[in-house]
């Protein structure tokens, strides 16, 4: 009897990955191919098109035979990769110039321009968010002013996992999801809004159809498939970006359930029934993957990068393992000695590119195991800013928070997350991250599941618990209040020493 499996690409700053799983959710086979990076210039980011599909391509044929399987076997395609990234392409599909990436820093002067011209509150009202360097807006408009040769012969814009789309289909197309990430989306109506775009000079034709992550947006071409061992006709989902992908692959489909991601970035993410927007776009604000629902969304800039950054500098001849055990003796709160994680600037609560980080409250009885606690600490505080907001928001009861990424495999670090957020902390059995959520869609949209929900209470289950220890909540939310006080008091210091 043929198999029935499911592909999930993921297109990475890092990789192009390929995963595929069977119907039981179970992992078959995975590849991913490294990608280049591009810094031209001081802030900027950016990759060739071109080389994600050489990586697609690759990946997929590896995953194919390392799971010794045909294309007759691959039911459905599911899509997802970094957000924000602006490709342009020409009335042909040629590609007009490198995609300008997520973590692209050029655009804050247009950023600026898309509040004159919106108006800061309407357009939080209508987006979700701010608008930010990293969103595709703004890069949008920097090429406009800066490269108008290329903008004049422009005539789509895609995101990063949506050229794939048009390479293995011919056809062009997004996900509700990816393309609320752009802020060119009206979040209410989920679907392109004509006032920002009329705003801004956006012509609409340069924008693909969205659909819903598990709805079917296309197919594989006759010449995809001979590329890559797909078969023509293969049905290709909408798919989501990497956090929303991310998220169904954890099971944060429904609300209560948060995931919580603590890899070199930290991130918060909580689905809702309704699109919540903090009013002073502190918060992301988008559409999940899952049909009719939206997510918030905190982004801490260096989460296990702070830990990273220690063990490196200070620490070099200890393991993690090593670094956190001797962390462990530490009683919590460090012993009155905070960290504040700013060491890349920070995004949420407070989008601050010259905020700073700092160890307050040092004294003589602080060695390098305390100050490893106390950066344990300070960035389960900075995931809690992001927490706080979301349940100011509106956001509701908060029943589960599912931790997952490099973090996540200290102990010590879940504990103290839980005690942190007073709340229970549970690990999952999936670990594939974005590229598993992104198969999952597509086994919704095969229908071998009838919804997201459904597929992720079948194939996501909770293999660990932490439960709060009510002594340490206690320390935790005395110490709390200042941590949050250390940002207002030293911001001045951080605008004059970054002048």
């Amino acid at each position: 009897m043929t198999r029935a499996l499911f592909l999930g690409t993921d297109v990475s700053t890092t990789g192009a990955k390929a995963l595929l799983i069977d119907e039981a959710g179970g992992v078959v086979a995975s590849a991913t191919t490294p990608l280049p990076l591009s810094t031209p210039r001081p802030l900027w980011s950016e990759q060739d098109p071109r080389d994600w599909w050489d990586g697609i391509v690759a990946s997929i044929r590896r995953a194919l035979a390392d799971a010794g399987a045909t294309g007759d076997e691959v039911k459905a395609v599911g899509m997802t990769g970094q957000m924000h990234g602006l490709t342009l392409l020409d009335a042909k599909g040629g590609v007009l110039r490198p995609a300008i990436l997520w973590n692209d820093q050029r655009t804050s002067a247009q950023c600026d321009e898309i509040h004159t011209k919106v108006g800061l509150e309407r357009f939080i009202q209508i987006t979700g968010n701010k608008a930010l360097t990293g969103f595709t807006a703004p890069k949008i408009l920097w090429v406009r002013e800066h490269e108008p040769e290329v903008y004049a012969r422009a005539a789509q814009v895609l995101l990063p996992k949506d050229y794939i789309r048009y390479r293995l289909t011919g056809e062009y197309g997004t996900d509700k999801a990816g393309a609320a990430g752009t802020v060119l989306f009206d979040l209410k109506a989920r679907d392109w809004s004509p006032e920002v775009l009329a705003a801004l000079e956006i012509p609409a034709a340069w924008l693909p159809e969205t659909r819903e992550g598990p709805e079917v947006t296309s197919v594989i071409s006759q010449a995809a498939a001979e590329l890559t061992g797909l078969k023509a006709g293969t049905p290709v989902v909408g798919g989501g970006g990497d956090q929303a992908a991310g998220a169904v692959g954890v099971g944060a489909v429904i609300p209560g359930i948060v995931s919580l991601v603590l890899g070199t970035s930290g991130v918060v993410f909580a689905s809702t029934s309704e699109p919540f927007i903090e009013p002073e776009g502190r918060l992301h604000a988008f559409c999940h993957s899952v049909p009719n629902t939206w997510h918030l969304m905190g982004v801490m800039l260096s989460a296990a990068g702070s830990l990273q950054w220690f063990r490196d500098t200070l620490a070099p001849n200890l393991s993690f393992d090593e670094l956190t055990a001797r962390a462990a003796v530490i009683p919590a709160g460090a012993e009155g000695l905070l960290f504040l994680p700013y060491l890349t600037g920070e995004r949420t609560p407070y989008p601050d590119p010259v905020a700073r980080a700092g160890f307050v409250g040092l004294t003589l009885r602080h060695g390098k195991d305390a100050m490893a606690r106390a950066v344990l600490e300070g960035v389960a505080f900075g995931l809690r800013d992001s927490m706080e907001l979301m349940k100011q928001s509106g956001l509701g009861q908060i029943t589960q928070v599912r931790v997952a990424g490099g973090g996540a495999k200290s102990a010590l670090w879940r504990q103290i997350l839980a005690d942190v957020m007073d709340s229970e902390l549970v690990t999952v059995n999936t670990t594939e991250g974005a590229a598993y959520g992104a198969a999952v869609l597509a086994g919704v949209g095969a229908g071998t599941w009838a919804n997201v929900p459904e597929a992720c209470a079948a194939v996501v289950k909770v293999v660990d618990r932490v439960t709060p220890q009510p002594t340490q909540v206690a320390t935790y939310e005395m110490l709390y209040p200042l941590y949050r006080g250390l940002y207002p008091a030293l911001k001045p210091t951080f605008d004059g020493t970054a002048a």
